[in-house]
């Protein structure tokens, strides 16, 4: 059963790992075993954590414009990575609760528990970076006691969507809540649905 437990070291992790070299274009040195939930959710925070820099990049004043559509052209694949691991996360969850019978009375979710992981995901990074600013030497006493505060409430965050996440599991392996994912269909990298680029096909 998954919970934030399992979920919150592994997404450290890569944080960590990828502040090794800080650099969008280093490799990934998944160190799970293929196939176990670890591995897809270190993939999955990999993915966040070089988004979370290439967006950083792509707001430089100063960024050359050929440079700045390079990366956002890289941040729009890297947004298709994302859905897909995360709809992929919940197809192992899915398989990881077929025996389980839902009540008569089981409800569904508003979300799903890899959605709901996501943004486990994109609070550790915001975590991470703000108990960076909280701590910066060369900044000002007045910017890291504002960060101090926003980290407090970050930790409050984490602490209230661990106990979400937590329950709704419980509540999907007791058969009180069932799961069902709807695939998100992004249109925008669709050759067939997006009308810039299928315009541009039939004239080509």
């Amino acid at each position: 059963m998954i919970n934030s437990a399992v979920c919150i070291p592994v997404f450290q992790q890569a944080i960590a790992d990828y502040h090794l070299h800080d650099d969008v274009d280093a490799a990934s040195n998944n160190p799970f075993t293929p196939g176990s939930i670890e591995f897809l959710l270190y993939a999955k925070a990999w993915i966040d954590t070089v988004q979370w820099h290439l967006e950083d990049i792509i707001r430089d004043p100063q960024i050359d414009p050929v440079g700045a559509l390079a990366i956002k052209r890289r941040i729009d694949a890297s947004n298709q990575q994302r859905t897909d691991m995360v709809e992929f996360i919940d197809s192992y969850l899915l398989q990881q609760f077929n025996n389980v019978q839902p009540a008569a009375d089981a409800t569904i979710n508003t979300e799903s528990p890899a959605w709901a992981i996501d943004r486990l995901s994109i609070l550790e990074l915001k975590i991470y970076h703000m108990q960076l600013e909280a701590n910066r030497e060369n900044a000002t006493d007045a910017h890291r006691a504002a960060c101090a505060k926003k980290l407090a409430v970050l930790l409050e965050q984490r602490t209230d969507l661990s106990s979400a996440i937590d329950q709704l599991s419980q509540d999907i392996a007791a058969g009180r809540k069932y799961m069902k994912v709807y695939k998100q269909m992004k249109m925008y990298n669709d050759e067939a649905l997006n009308p810039i680029l299928y315009a541009q096909k039939s004239t080509s």
